[in-house]
């Protein structure tokens, strides 16, 4: 898997290590800034919110970093300034199940909402995930009340596909998209061959 730094119009999609995970738990704002070579958000994030976006403590991400940090990215903006900063992130709660399956999710800092940057990382990181070798689908999920993300969802080209249950808030909407596979072209010659030796026959 490719861990790459993508480039969109307006972001660097920023590769999430587990010493960037180490310092934000830390609150060590210097490490998180030269790690990432971006300033960061004075409030944002804290270690609960990372624990739930990543979906496990950080012990857990310690004991396997490569499953639990799978294509997650910070958002890193320029200004015209040139001063670079972080946005938000994008997160797959870890590496595709024995199905194939990533679950996609982001933030946005607060005074970086409102402009774009959440649907521009989403999209360009579902493309990423669905050309990885064995993933055949990305999901999201999202409250149905939540007009903003469900839009930004769906610009990512992903359909309804159901629902669960939250805990607390009530019914979940998930959205999907799946891979398309290329039609196989392979063996088309051998079936012509056999297709001329009948005829001869």
């Amino acid at each position: 898997m490719s861990m790459t730094v993508l480039q969109t119009a307006r972001l660097e999609l920023v590769p999430i290590t587990l010493s960037l995970v180490e310092a934000v738990m830390a609150d060590d704002c210097a490490e998180v800034e030269r790690i990432a070579g971006a300033r960061f958000p004075g409030k944002w994030p804290g270690r609960s919110l990372i624990e739930r976006a990543f979906s496990a403590s950080v012990e857990r991400i310690r004991a396997d970093p490569s499953l639990r940090l799978w294509g997650d990215r910070l958002m890193i903006a320029t200004s015209a300034a040139g001063d670079r900063h972080i946005v938000g992130s994008v997160v797959f709660h870890g590496a595709p199940d024995e199905e194939g399956v990533v679950e996609i999710a982001y933030g946005v800092e607060p005074s970086s909402q409102g402009q774009g940057y959440g649907a521009e990382a989403t999209c360009a990181m579902v493309e990423w995930a669905l050309e990885q070798p064995g993933v055949r689908a990305v999901t999201a999920s999202t409250f149905p009340w939540h007009t903003s993300s469900v839009k930004i969802i769906r610009r990512a080209g992903m359909e309804h596909c159901g629902w669960r249950e939250h805990d607390l808030l009530g019914e979940l909407e998930i959205f999907e998209r799946r891979r398309i596979e290329a039609p196989c072209y392979v063996g088309a010659s051998t079936r012509e061959a056999a297709a001329r030796a009948s005829r001869a026959g």
